[in-house]
C-alpha cells in the first residue's frame, strides 16, 4: 500500500524472471513461450523499474526461442521497462537468442555464451530393421512427405533439403543477433559458426556487456534499497506426489544430454 501514498518515495523495484532448462515445444515443465508467458506478463504488470532475466539454457526449439524473445521485447516496449539478462552456467543457441532480447547481457566469469548456429540430429535404424527381418512400409502423396524417415536409408536429396532448411534458420538467428547487438559485435569470422565463449571472452566478442551478477549489478544501477520480486512457475501438482516419475526421469535425461554438449 505504501507505493500508492502521495509524496512518499518508494524504493526502486526489480522483477526477476528465471528461464531455466532446454527450450522445447509446449510441454509441462519445459521452457517454452506458453510456460513463460504468464510469468513475463505478471512481471511487467508489477510495474518494476527493470526486469531481470536469470538465464540458464543450452538452447532448443528455434521457434519457441523466437516467441519468448519477441514477447520480452513487446512487453518491454509497451511498459517502457528496461530488461537485463544475467547468464548463469550457459546461454547457448536458443538460450542466447532469448538473452539477446534484453537491453544488456551480463555473465559470470565462467558462463558459456554463444553457439549461434542451428543443429539437427536423429538416428538411422534401417540396418537394424533389415537384420531383424522387419520390412518398413511407407506410402505418401508427395515425394517429400517422408523426408529423413529414420527407418529408411538417408538420401542425398533429403540431406540437401535439410541443409537448406537449417541454412534458412541460421540466417534468421544471425539477423536477430545483429539487430539486437549491432555495433557491439566484434568483427570475428567465427562469431556465427556455432562457436562458444567463456565469460570475459564473450564480452570481448560483444556477446555480453560485462561480467556481473544480478544483485550487485542492480544495486549499482538502482541503489542499495532496490527491492526484488521473483516470478517463478509453480511445480506441477502430480510430480509432487510421486506420479509421472517415468516421464520426469526421461525429461531429466534429455535435458542433461543438452547441457552435456557444453561440458556441464
Amino acid at each position: 500500500m505504501k507505493r500508492w501514498i502521495p509524496f512518499v518515495k518508494t524504493p526502486p523495484r526489480v522483477a526477476v524472471v528465471r528461464l531455466q532448462g532446454a527450450i522445447s515445444v509446449p510441454t509441462r515443465g519445459k521452457l517454452s513461450d506458453r510456460t513463460m508467458a504468464p510469468l513475463l506478463e505478471k512481471a511487467f504488470r508489477w510495474k518494476p523499474d527493470a526486469v531481470a532475466l536469470e538465464i540458464n539454457s543450452p538452447g532448443g526449439s528455434p521457434v519457441q526461442s523466437s516467441l519468448i524473445g519477441a514477447r520480452i521485447r513487446r512487453l518491454a516496449e509497451e511498459h517502457g521497462t528496461p530488461v537485463y539478462a544475467f547468464v548463469e552456467d550457459v546461454a547457448a543457441s536458443g538460450g542466447y537468442w532469448i538473452a539477446s532480447a534484453a537491453d544488456e547481457i551480463w555473465a559470470d566469469p565462467s558462463s558459456i555464451v554463444g553457439s549461434i548456429g542451428v543443429i539437427s540430429s536423429g538416428f538411422g535404424a534401417h540396418v537394424f530393421l533389415q537384420r531383424q527381418g522387419i520390412e518398413r512400409r511407407v506410402h505418401t502423396a508427395g515425394e517429400s512427405k517422408s523426408m529423413l524417415d529414420p527407418f529408411r536409408p538417408e538420401t542425398e536429396e533429403d540431406v540437401e533439403r535439410l541443409n537448406r532448411l537449417l541454412g534458412q534458420l541460421h540466417k534468421t538467428f544471425i539477423a536477430q543477433i545483429k539487430a539486437r547487438r549491432g555495433a557491439k559485435l566484434a568483427d570475428d569470422p567465427e562469431l556465427f559458426t556455432g562457436e562458444i565463449w567463456i565469460g570475459q571472452d564473450a564480452v570481448e566478442q560483444g556477446l555480453a556487456d560485462g561480467v556481473g551478477h544480478i544483485v550487485p549489478k542492480m544495486k549499482e544501477r538502482f541503489g542499495e534499497k532496490v527491492q526484488f520480486k521473483r516470478f517463478e512457475a509453480r511445480r506441477p501438482l502430480f510430480p509432487r506426489f510421486g506420479l509421472q516419475i517415468a516421464q520426469g526421469a526421461l525429461n531429466e535425461i534429455e535435458e542433461r544430454a543438452d547441457y552435456a554438449r557444453f561440458g556441464l
